[in-house]
């Protein structure tokens, strides 16, 4: 089998998807690493397990009805194996194997024995000084774009996962892709003031548009540069509040497929008139843990 991701948006053949089977319950206060699981566990509204698998079902069910392969991982006691995402990516026909926090490097150890089964010499282990995470990299044909964070924040806040090294790192590997990288805002305490991923502000989609959260930038000229890739009319901008509530953070099954949450009123009615058709799922209880679709999406294969 082989590995293949040209972008967000093409037909979708085969994802991993998360489960939610032992993920370790309500963390303590002081075990939490992003400000969304914070607000949550401090409220007492932090989801349970079956509120969990049951969101995942619905996402699994709506995948299938598209013939979507849907790969799961081995379950693996006490570790949150529901965002996907994060531990590893494709781009094109190479799978990455992320260096993520310490808090998750257990992860990768459920998905393995699928990763394994596909072209062993298209698997690339990254560097230990190159720290990134899925949700940071957002691949478009012949561009890749890859969230990041200053060396300050990254030293010092644990919802800076992806550092500078990535950067240099994928350029040497793609000298003929042009990546593009976007410092975003970072908190461990304000959901409204962090950006934990760069799928949490931007997205591209399948009719040439792309989601995009202008605040969520630390330098006005990435915001610019995506206007000037997509054009300004092709843009759906969300505000700090949508950002927060993670309204970017969809995902394309094919094209003109989205699977969003059904309480995203406003950007679901654009989506519709600009010609997507909207598979709506609640994820609400998910979205307590700082992700959405996305996050809990591993794609391997789009064709």
């Amino acid at each position: 089998m082989y590995f293949s991701i040209k972008n967000e948006y093409n037909k979708l053949e085969k994802v991993i998807l998360g489960i939610g089977y032992d993920f370790g319950g309500t963390p303590d206060i002081l075990d939490i690493y992003d400000p969304h699981s914070r607000k949550n566990v401090l409220q007492k509204t932090f989801p349970s397990q079956e509120e969990i698998t049951s969101e995942l079902s619905k996402f699994n069910h709506v995948l299938k009805k598209y013939d979507v392969k849907v790969l799961r991982p081995n379950n693996l006691e006490k570790t949150n194996q529901i965002f996907s995402r994060d531990i590893g990516f494709v781009i094109d026909d190479i799978f990455f194997i992320s260096n993520v926090i310490k808090d998750r490097e257990n992860e990768i150890n459920g998905v393995m024995d699928i990763i394994n089964s596909f072209d062993n010499s298209k698997i690339v282990k990254l560097p230990d000084e190159v720290s990134v995470e899925g949700g940071d990299v957002i691949v478009h044909n012949d561009y890749i774009f890859i969230g990041t964070s200053s060396e300050n924040d990254f030293k010092t806040k644990k919802v800076a996962r992806t550092n500078k090294n990535a950067i240099n790192y994928f350029k040497k590997y793609f000298p003929k892709k042009e990546i593009f990288p976007f410092e975003l805002k970072k908190s461990d305490l304000l959901i409204d003031d962090n950006c934990l991923h760069l799928d949490c502000c931007f997205q591209p989609l399948g009719l040439g548009h792309a989601i995009v959260c202008i605040d969520a930038f630390k330098n006005n000229n990435d915001f610019e540069l995506i206007k000037k890739i997509f054009s300004l009319e092709n843009l759906i901008i969300i505000s700090n509040k949508e950002m927060g509530e993670l309204n970017s953070n969809l995902f394309s099954i094919s094209n003109n497929i989205i699977v969003t949450n059904k309480k995203f009123k406003n950007i679901n009615t654009k989506l519709r008139k600009l010609g997507y058709v909207l598979e709506e799922v609640d994820y609400s209880n998910i979205s307590k843990m700082g992700g959405l679709f996305r996050c809990t999406t591993l794609p391997l294969v789009r064709l």
